[in-house]
């Protein structure tokens, strides 16, 4: 295994606690924050904040992609409105809209099922296995030391799930010189319970994503349901409510400027260690060209659904989806445009390098000079593949064909043992491979996915030659063949899907179905292109680590934070609620208010409220919810802390662990603090938590729920 550089007591003694609100701080780092976290005002000890076991960090939870908290002893979890939007459009039709009508069950009985894809993660425990991943390979590269590397994880997992109640996973921490175990009990049966309007919980729409002011409620509940025993279980009108260990106490004291508040979730992915031509790369080549694709499939959607509702509305979560992705990248764009990142990283790199060649071989003998000149190879190399993947999955965007692959590779890895099988086709893997393939009844149309099949192979044929995988050409379809294969294809049907997950790969080979005869031909390049893709990994998994390990030796020499990337782990960030300044004579105050809703007000969509909503407002009917100083409702305010997607959905607690916020959104000009963090103008946008309990009491009556919470109200 790499090991860490040694600093000597003189640098050693230069380094300090962070200072700022960045940081994606795993928790058990948190106790060597506890000055600054205490400077701030937090008031509950590092320490237990460190203790996945305690409160607050029992109650946090993650979706899967977005990130939630247990608010009442019953599983009662509150995430975004966004982040529930699947389960509230696979229970949508044309004459029951829970998008645009809302949802609100007032009875258990009346809870809506989340779906095959709507499950809760309870981390339990997280343990440092680096050794046991890393042991041995300081030498080896390319394939070879990623399926090690990736054996290894595989046993680990299989050592943790003692049953199916658990999920465990060994992601990299610090691109791969540290490895965690993380074991999360998974509950599969999540139900739908409330979800505002949509002109409640999406107010502003794709107009104002990223935006600030902003005037969104963008909250829903579900909840967690098990067997009668308390442990987890299929889906089942048997099953109990969770019975949550810890839950936050929801607080209407609200929050004022300048006020300390702690961020809890699961973020995401962020790159803030990566070189100077990884950025150049994302700015130049990879983002316009992502951008470019999410525009035109939206585009294509849109066409192929507009006059259907049914059609539109089985699409409404993939189009959100894609609109989020695209807003996000081109933000990044903008961003770098804005500033120079790629510039600023040059001066930084320079200086590590410097450092680098003045140190590493007296604090480390086994990290030669050689290993800068190999990092920038590596990159290089996984660059130009990066091309050729984009270039694979635009020639192949159709779920119906996705679905063949999917079904025909896990006939293949049935073949061998479930330990040498391929991460994600493996017999704990077979839940989530149903789900996937059970989700497209609600998001499937073969009409639509015909069209994205066929504008993906059109755009594909006009990218660069230098973009086309070798061989790829002779094994696509021929756009005008392609309303034959759909024609001719049974896999549009749920039923027959799902019957062939136990297929034999022997008889999918003989298949006359169009999509797996194109799945079984195209598999040998698709493996191929899989192999190049371990081999790159791999070279920089032998590398990177090296780098990193350097990287981090050189930070705490000049008193920086050390922290890792974002990796979809549980994080605690921390910060006040803050104004900002985007440009020369324009600031942000840090709160907006119910008025602002009734100023966006145009009686069209996305700026089209609530009639009850107005009326409250008209009547200043905001009771226990006014603030003081603002003499009104917040809406959503500003914090300085530190998030990424995935972080969608955290609870923002204030200084004695209260809910008083979610997290949704950055202000646009946040967006690349993924690359880079800029203490002056970075701002995360959250739900004031008062808004939400208004809205409930106000506009949709949701009394039970308000009920079952534990609130903290104003005192009198």
């Amino acid at each position: 295994m790499f090991k860490k550089l040694v600093l000597p007591a003189t640098l050693l003694a230069a380094f300090g606690t962070a200072h700022g609100d960045e940081g994606q701080w795993q928790p058990h780092q948190l106790p060597q924050l506890k000055s600054e976290l205490k400077r701030i005002g937090i008031q509950i000890p590092a320490e237990r904040i460190a203790d996945l076991t305690k409160h607050p960090m029992s109650a946090i939870v993650s979706l899967g992609g977005c990130s939630a908290s247990f608010v009442s002893p019953d599983g009662l979890v509150v995430t975004n409105h966004h982040c529930a939007y699947g389960s509230i459009q696979r229970n949508a039709t044309a004459e029951k809209n829970y998008i645009v009508d809302g949802f609100l069950a007032k009875t258990r009985a009346e809870e809506l099922p989340g779906g095959p894809n709507a499950l809760v993660y309870v981390t339990e425990k997280v343990e440092n296995v680096s050794d046991r991943v890393l042991k041995g390979l300081d030498n080896v590269g390319g394939k070879a030391r990623h399926e090690a590397i990736q054996g290894r994880i595989k046993a680990l997992i299989a050592e943790c799930e003692t049953d199916k109640s658990y999920r465990c996973s060994v992601p990299a921490f610090h691109r791969g010189l540290e490895y965690y175990r993380i074991r999360q009990m998974m509950i599969r049966d999540v139900r739908l319970v409330y979800a505002p309007a949509d002109m409640v919980g999406n107010y502003g729409g794709d107009i104002d994503n990223y935006e600030w002011p902003r005037h969104t409620g963008d909250y829903s509940f579900l909840r967690a349901y098990v067997g009668k025993d308390g442990r987890p279980a299929d889906p089942s009108p048997d099953n109990v409510p969770y019975k949550s260990k810890d839950f936050l106490v929801v607080s209407a004291e609200g929050l004022k400027a300048g006020d300390p508040i702690l961020l809890a979730g699961y973020p995401g992915r962020t790159s803030r260690y990566k070189l100077p031509a990884e950025i150049r790369f994302a700015r130049n080549v990879s983002y316009p060209a992502m951008v470019a694709e999410y525009q035109a499939d939206l585009d294509t959607i849109a066409a192929a659904t507009k006059n259907s509702k049914n059609d539109e509305v089985r699409y409404a979560s993939v189009a959100k989806s894609i609109n989020n992705r695209m807003k996000k990248t081109q933000g990044l764009l903008d961003g770098f445009a804005r500033k120079d990142i790629a510039a600023i990283k040059d001066v930084q790199d320079a200086d590590f390098r410097g450092w680098y060649q003045k140190y590493s071989s007296t604090l480390q003998p086994n990290l030669s000079q050689a290993m800068l000149a190999e990092l920038d190879a590596a990159i290089a190399a996984d660059m130009a593949l990066e091309q050729q993947t984009f270039a694979w999955n635009l020639a192949t965007n159709s779920d119906l064909f996705k679905g063949a692959r999917t079904l025909y590779r896990l006939a293949l890895e049935r073949r061998k043992p479930d330990a040498q099988r391929e991460s994600g086709y493996q017999d704990r893997d077979l839940a989530m491979i149903q789900a996937r393939l059970a989700r497209l009844e609600q998001s499937y149309v073969g009409s639509v996915d015909q069209a994205r099949f066929t504008a993906g192979l059109q755009r594909y044929a006009k990218l660069p030659a230098a973009f086309h995988p070798q061989g790829l050409d002779a094994l696509l379809p021929a756009v005008g063949d392609v309303p034959a294969l759909y024609q001719k294809s049974t896999l549009g049907d749920t039923k027959t899907r799902l019957a062939l997950i136990d297929a034999d790969a022997a008889a999918l080979e003989k298949s006359d179905d169009p999509f797996m005869q194109l799945a079984v031909k195209m598999h040998a390049f698709a493996l191929a292109l899989e192999e190049r893709t371990k081999e790159s990994e791999g070279n920089l998994e032998k590398v990177i680590p090296q780098y990193m390990s350097a990287v981090i030796a050189w930070k705490k020499s000049q008193g920086k934070p050390v922290y890792p990337d974002a990796n979809s782990t549980l994080r605690v960030t921390y910060g006040t609620v803050d104004a900002y300044s985007p440009k020369d004579g324009i600031t942000k105050g840090p709160f907006t208010t119910v008025e602002g809703i009734v100023e966006k007000h145009t009686g069209k969509d996305p700026f089209n409220a609530p009639k009850a909503l107005l009326d409250a407002v008209k009547a200043k009917r905001y009771g226990q919810f006014r603030d003081p100083v603002l003499g009104t409702v917040p809406v959503n305010f500003l914090s300085s802390a530190d998030t990424t997607g995935g972080n969608s959905g955290s609870a923002i607690v204030n200084k004695r662990g209260e809910l008083v916020g979610l997290n949704f959104d950055s202000t646009y000009e946040s967006i690349t603090k993924d690359w880079y963090f800029d203490t002056a103008i970075t701002r995360a946008i959250h739900l004031d938590v008062r808004y939400m309990l208004w809205v409930m009491k106000e506009v949709d009556g949701a009394d039970n729920l308000l009920k079952e919470m534990t609130i903290r109200y104003p005192k009198k």
